[in-house]
């Protein structure tokens, strides 16, 4: 897969060393000679330039890429980028950076984007995720499907545990993924077993009503 990464930044090096090591083709963009650490990323291609421009996007072959990551840390240069990737040279998929999350409102594909990563949401998640044992947390929201991942940790008095995963009616447009139980990701079977403590990642369409859904689980 060949990736466009624009922002070389610490979060933008990082997405692209993870991408290296998985074997994916990686260009870089940035506009400050400062932010040229090609030393730290010496597997990727590096291109000193604004990404914002079209000729820019042309010289690191944008419309050949598979995905482009929007990764500065201005808001605005990444709704920019987003929106010229997905218009001007129909990249698949672009995810998009959001710094602020006052600003996460615009991060859709009205702007070209089909993933939207805020990283003060993605901590408050895990924050939630860690302490929330019986509630229902969202983990993460697909802006361009409008599908959500949520999670689940089963209590100790939960009247879910003992039931198999057959057993259990899911509301409509939702799906059981996977169960994490202790440090092991599970691909569920309809006889496997619930047991407390188990983490239950869902996939849920847009139409889904999460208080039905945290009802069910809950027992009420």
């Amino acid at each position: 897969m060949k990736v466009v990464v624009a922002g070389a930044g610490s979060v933008g090096r990082s997405i692209a060393r993870e991408l290296l090591v998985n074997d994916h083709e990686v260009t870089i963009i940035d506009r400050q000679p400062s932010a040229m650490r090609v030393a730290q990323v010496p597997e990727a291609d590096w291109l000193l330039a604004d990404a914002c421009e079209l000729s820019t996007m042309d010289e690191a072959q944008v419309g050949e890429c598979d995905v482009i990551v929007a990764a500065t840390g201005d808001d605005k240069a990444n709704l920019v980028i987003s929106l010229l990737a997905k218009t001007e040279f129909g990249v698949p998929r672009v995810v998009a950076r959001v710094n602020n999350p006052k600003n996460e409102w615009m991060f859709d594909d009205s702007w070209g984007v089909d993933v939207a990563v805020s990283t003060p949401r993605i901590m408050t998640a895990m924050v939630e995720e860690a302490v929330a044992v019986g509630d229902l947390v969202k983990i993460f929201t697909f802006h361009q499907s409008g599908a959500d991942i949520l999670e689940f940790t089963i209590p100790g008095s939960s009247h879910l545990i003992g039931q198999t995963v057959g057993e259990c009616e899911w509301p409509q447009d939702t799906v059981l993924a996977a169960i994490v139980r202790g440090d092991q990701p599970l691909s569920p079977q309809d006889d496997d077993t619930l047991e407390a403590g188990d983490e239950l990642l869902f996939v849920t369409g847009s139409e889904v009503k999460l208080e039905a859904l945290q009802k069910l689980l809950a027992g009420e």
